[in-house]
Formats: C-alpha cells, sequence, structure tokens
C-alpha cells in the first residue's frame, strides 16, 4: 500500500491529498480520501476498474470547500492494500463500501458513480433508500447486459487474460489511450493512473474487476446485479443527474438509453465526443455541471 509520504512528487500537484485508512472486517487497509467540511452527510464519489480515485481529483477540488467528499480506493485499487485472497466479488465491494459508511457515522449520501461504481454504488443504495439523496451517474451500468467489447472480451480468457491484465499490464495501460477521444492525457496524468499498478501483484484486482463481469447466468455475482436491478425502482424519486460520454468504446449509449427507461426525470448532460473517462475527457463544464447540481439546494 502506497502511503501520502511515499506519493511522488511528480503527483502531488495533481492529487494533493492526505488520504485516511480503514481496515475492512476482512483486515485489508482501504485507502479513501475525505475532505471538506466533517459533517453526518457527504458525496461519495466510487470509481471503477483500472481507475481510483486519482479519476475525481478535480471534482473533489470544486465540491470539498462546500461538502464532505468520501472518495474509497476499492480493496486492490489505487493506494488501498492489494491482497492476492480477497473477497472480489460485487457483493463484497457493496460490503466493503457499505461497512465504510458505518465507520464515518454518515446519515445521508449523495452518490457520484462512474463504471463499477455504478454496480457498487447502486447495490448499497437499493437497500439503503432513506439515506440516499442526489444521485450522479457517469457512463455506468447497474443492471445486467450481454454487451461486452471484444477488447475486454478477450481480458476474460483463461490464461491469457491474466497474461494481458497481470503480466502485460494490458488492461490499465491501454485504458489510458482507449478512454480518452475529444483530447489525449498529459503525461502525468496518464502516470497517476498507472502508479498503483506497476507489478503482477499490484494487478491483482484490475484482473478480478473483468472477471467479475458477470455475464454468465451462472456467475457468482449474476444473482447480485440482478437483483440491484429489480430494486432500481427504488430510486425512482431521487434527483438525479447523468453525464454522458458519447464515444465510450465499453459503456456506449445502449446503456445511457437503458438508464433513460429507468429514470425518465434524470437530468442529462450528453457530450457527444467524450469517452469513457468522461470526467476527463468532457473536462471542466462536465465539473461544473455535477457541483451545481450536486450543490443545489
Amino acid at each position: 500500500m502506497v502511503t501520502e509520504e511515499q506519493l511522488p512528487d511528480w503527483l502531488k500537484p495533481l492529487y494533493p491529498f492526505a488520504p485516511a485508512v480503514w481496515r475492512t472486517p476482512a483486515g485489508a487497509r482501504m485507502s479513501y480520501l475525505d475532505e471538506g467540511p466533517r459533517t453526518d452527510s457527504a458525496i461519495i464519489l466510487l470509481h471503477g476498474n483500472p481507475t481510483w480515485s486519482f479519476y475525481y481529483r478535480n471534482l473533489v477540488r470544486r465540491l470539498a470547500p462546500e461538502r464532505r467528499c468520501i472518495v474509497p480506493d476499492h480493496i486492490g485499487m489505487g493506494l488501498s492494500d492489494k491482497p492476492q485472497r480477497y473477497d472480489y466479488s460485487l457483493a463484497g465491494r457493496i460490503a466493503d463500501l457499505g461497512g465504510l459508511i458505518e465507520h464515518l457515522g454518515l446519515k445521508q449520501v449523495d452518490l457520484v458513480v462512474h463504471d463499477w461504481g455504478g454496480a457498487i454504488g447502486f447495490g448499497w443504495a437499493v437497500e439503503h433508500e432513506p439515506r440516499v439523496g442526489k444521485l450522479v451517474i457517469l457512463n455506468t451500468a447497474a443492471f445486467p447486459s450481454l454487451r461486452i467489447p471484444w477488447r475486454i472480451a478477450m481480458c476474460r480468457v483463461p490464461g491469457w487474460g491474466a497474461w494481458v491484465v497481470r503480466g502485460a499490464n494490458g488492461f490499465a495501460a491501454s485504458a489510458t489511450h482507449l478512454a480518452m477521444h475529444q483530447r489525449s492525457l498529459t503525461r502525468d496524468e496518464r502516470r497517476g493512473y498507472l502508479l498503483p499498478y506497476d507489478s503482477w501483484a499490484h494487478r491483482v484486482a484490475v484482473h478480478r474487476f473483468v472477471q467479475d463481469i458477470p455475464l454468465e447466468l451462472d456467475h457468482p455475482s449474476r444473482p447480485t446485479i440482478e437483483r440491484i436491478a429489480r430494486e432500481l425502482p427504488r430510486l425512482a424519486l431521487k434527483p438525479k443527474f447523468i453525464g454522458w460520454g458519447g464515444r465510450d468504446f465499453c459503456f456506449h449509449d445502449h446503456f445511457l438509453a437503458r438508464w433513460r427507461e429507468l429514470f425518465p426525470h434524470a437530468e442529462l448532460a450528453y457530450y457527444a465526443e467524450a469517452g469513457h473517462y468522461v470526467l476527463e475527457d468532457a473536462g471542466p463544464e462536465l465539473t461544473e455541471q455535477i457541483r451545481g447540481f450536486l450543490l443545489t439546494a
């Protein structure tokens, strides 16, 4: 686990935070950002694969002067511990999130979710509806789908997938290019995304996230994602904002259409030329739209 003191100097201008640590019931240390006023309500920002809290750095800077922001690095990701044996299932991820929320004593949360953060965040939210405030949805899903890009499907092939994802760092490294369309990440932004994933051992959760995509009907996480999908109507009346990149190679407009069916009254900001890393690609404009949505009573 990389500590704040071990962060390289070049990263600190981009990621000027002092992460906190919480130990999960299974004993793994979870790194998380806790920025802003110490209140019992907070905005929780949930990343996906293969990102980490670095993804939300600019949004946190804009929100934290007025609202408490909690940004966990899922176990195996970012600055958190990377145990080789752990419950890396969707249900395990949801349980870890719930444990952190209880540890912090939060009575109400707004959620910002991206990629796997959608299934994890909504997995918690549908079971704790009275404590949920506003929801921000960024190129993600929280329902089953058979649609998967061939590049990701190849990373699930036994043997080959481990070599690509863990051996060659093909998943995280390629994402720094494939997840952008409107602009390119700077050299230091790319280095920031890849910093936690510098070895076979440190890429364990990147691989396990890929393996946990519940495509098959008998997949261990299939009942969890189906349960979440069934219970999404519980959140129908919550205020929602969808920020969507139209050039996402993974969570493309098919997924957006499903969100629009589920939540037809959600606000929508559609960025036709932005890729999967929509917060990076759509830039300050999307960040300010999310800020306005979350900070307006």
